[in-house]
């Protein structure tokens, strides 16, 4: 292996020694505990810690880097304190998870550093998000992200290499190609000589690595940087590197040739190095001996500090009460100015009137800017906010929220709209894997919302008519707002941006232009979780959202003496249950409304509710409408006899009549 120093001084060649020879150590540590069975799980990084020692230490502490789960060497790198990272590994309560995820999938923002989540993919688009925040904020940054050549088979890899060419982000994508995705070897993972090749087509620099020789990684990496941050841009990194124990300790690692463990044996990267800086008179054998006790001794007192930590006690308060960042959320009130506008023109005033008010928001998606979006919500935004307020995107759902979370781990807020709501299922891995459980996972909070045109009746067919709020109502860690009136929209949307909680923010696209309202002039919000009354009566309570408000609506004017509870529950998540109960109580009856299908829908939940909580109140089986259990068809007499509006018309007159 050749090394050249360069200009580097003895004391960054030392460093970069015992930078390696930390984690190492650590590592050793931990396979003695994993067969002691102190520790639960381990994915070793042996051999690979030239790249993540290389890279971090040419990174300024202010940058961010986003790891996996074989980039100890980040976490020692950046002194995270031992006692804590070993806490974490064991679940303990001072672990930065709090027993609530294991390994390294946990963040610190005082270390800049983001974890990953199992999923992979998703931590490229957070890692783009940050870099255009510091873009957004002029700030000089780079943004490092690491992952596996497996991972570079997932569809987010190429969305994130995509946009950030696109956009010029200052994002250094480095790939650690360690020749196994768990065991099948990288012959059968792509098809081509280097990964790195394929920057080519994205626009963007790519290059090859030694990723087991720390100086030829510490001196491109910091070049790079110097580089990066004077002119941003993207920079594909394939590492060269070997992965020397199993994917994880139980999966062992017989399915790899002795040749091949041999030759990657001899490239060591801490062995190879030390002997290097032995023969250069950098360090000597009493120096190393000397090091290797320090940091054995601290491993031992941390261990200690680590191992007498108590464990997570369950307190149920505490464990729900974490699942969404609580704070105060100013409210704004409503004014007496009002003027009567249609459904589509309070959503799209409420999001400007939002832009007005935080000049840190961002709005992306596909065809918002100069087009206005399909429904021309943002008509006009670029001209008063700017390109770089309102963003085009490119067709890549997943990787566009997983941004909108880097933006909220920099401190942004960020409104992300579906082209339609059936299209978030290509969005739904970050939506529910890392926006719903962020802040449960390591108290980061993501500040997104996610603006879902929806719902049928408008003859659009099966992918662009959808009603798809269980998917989400289902997903500890989301809000759902489902608004009826343009009042209701344009306050709850400015609630939603104002919530520092990820929101998914359905709207009708069928109420849009056919449904107007006296809407107040000014900003104003309306709480989140708060249902409305809208109509009273002693006969029956009848509960729904969204285009179901306007249909119990035309069916109580059609039968003038129903004398009804009409609640519109405005929002799904929270959900205001108690106002259901009360009316229940009041009327002895209840009947759901959804537009969604009728199976595992939010009338089903609210069913059984109040089949547990207030059965000795009810006169009658409680009763729930909704849609087919088909696609939502096109043609116009299919569609009318998917959607419920006339069967609720008949199952409210059975159960008034029961």
């Amino acid at each position: 292996m050749r090394y050249h120093i360069g200009s580097l001084d003895h004391t960054t060649l030392t460093a970069l020694y015992t930078g390696m020879l930390k984690p190492r150590m650590i590592e050793e540590k931990m396979l003695i505990l994993l067969r002691q069975g102190r520790i639960s799980k381990w994915f070793s990084g042996i051999g690979q810690e030239a790249i993540a020692v290389g890279v971090t230490t040419a990174l300024k502490n202010s940058e961010y880097i986003l790891p996996m789960h074989r980039n100890l060497g980040v976490f020692t790198t950046r002194n995270i304190p031992l006692d804590r990272l070993f806490a974490q590994w064991q679940g303990k309560v001072n672990g930065f998870t709090s027993g609530r995820d294991r390994s390294f999938h946990f963040g610190s923002k005082e270390h800049r550093i983001v974890g990953m989540i199992s999923h992979l993919g998703p931590q490229l688009g957070v890692a783009n998000g940050i870099a255009l925040a510091d873009v957004l904020g002029r700030k000089r940054r780079v943004t490092a992200v690491f992952t596996g050549e497996g991972a570079t088979s997932e569809g987010d890899f190429h969305e994130a290499l995509n946009v950030a060419s696109v956009w010029n982000l200052p994002v250094l994508f480095c790939v650690e190609n360690n020749g196994y995705g768990l065991s099948t070897p990288i012959n059968e993972q792509y098809n081509c000589e280097h990964l790195a090749d394929r920057a080519k087509g994205y626009g963007m620099e790519g290059r090859v690595i030694d990723g087991n020789n720390i100086l030829e990684v510490y001196t491109k990496i910091h070049e790079l940087c110097q580089a990066l941050r004077k002119r941003p841009r993207p920079i594909l990194l394939e590492f060269k590197t070997f992965r020397m124990r199993g994917h994880e300790e139980a999966s062992g690692t017989k399915y790899v040739p002795d040749k091949l463990m041999k030759r990657w044996a001899a490239k060591d990267p801490i062995a190879n190095y030390e002997a290097f800086l032995l023969k250069k008179g950098v360090l000597t054998e009493k120096q190393i001996e000397a090091a290797r006790q320090e940091i054995a001794e601290e491993i031992n007192d941390n261990l200690e500090i680590a191992f007498g930590a108590p464990d997570p006690v369950f307190d149920k308060s505490v464990e729900l009460g974490n699942v969404y960042q609580s704070v105060e959320i100013e409210n704004f009130n409503t004014t007496e100015k009002v003027k009567k506008i249609r459904f589509v023109d309070a959503v799209s005033e409420g999001l400007r009137q939002s832009m007005q008010q935080h000049n840190d928001l961002v709005l992306m998606g596909q065809d918002i800017a100069e087009y206005g979006g399909v429904f021309k919500i943002t008509e006009g935004f670029v001209k008063e906010f700017g390109r770089s307020r309102v963003r085009n995107t490119p067709i890549c759902e997943s990787i566009i929220v997983s941004m909108a979370m880097g933006l909220a781990i920099k401190g942004r807020k960020s409104v992300v709209e579906m082209q339609f709501a059936d299209f978030v299922s290509s969005g739904f891995n970050p939506v529910v894997n890392y926006l719903a459980k962020v802040h449960y996972r390591w108290g980061q909070n993501a500040d997104v919302v996610i603006r879902m045109p929806c719902g049928a009746g408008v003859g659009a067919g099966p992918f662009h008519s959808q009603t798809n709020e269980a998917w989400f109502t289902k997903t500890p860690g989301l809000k759902v707002v489902y608004p009826a009136f343009p009042a209701d929209a344009k306050g709850l949307l400015a609630a939603s941006i104002n919530d520092p909680n990820p929101v998914m923010f359905f709207e009708h696209k069928g109420l849009y232009r056919s449904v107007y309202g006296e809407v107040p002039t000014d900003y104003y919000t309306i709480p989140l979780g708060k249902a409305n009354l809208i109509r009273e009566g002693a006969d029956i309570s009848i509960v729904t959202y969204g285009a179901g408000v306007h249909w119990a609506m035309e069916i109580l004017d059609k039968h003038g003496t129903i004398a009804a509870d009409l609640i519109d529950l405005r929002t799904l998540m929270p959900l205001d249950i108690e106002q259901v109960y009360q009316s229940v109580q009041k009327t002895g009856k209840l009947l759901v409304l959804q537009e969604d299908t009728l199976f595992g829908g939010v009338a089903s939940d609210i069913s059984a509710l109040v089949m547990e909580h207030c059965f000795e109140y009810l006169d009658a089986p409680v009763r729930r409408v909704g849609s087919l259990e088909t696609p939502v068809p096109f043609a116009k007499s299919l569609e009318k006899h998917f959607l419920p509006k006339a069967r609720f018309e008949k199952e409210l007159l059975d159960l008034l009549a029961y």
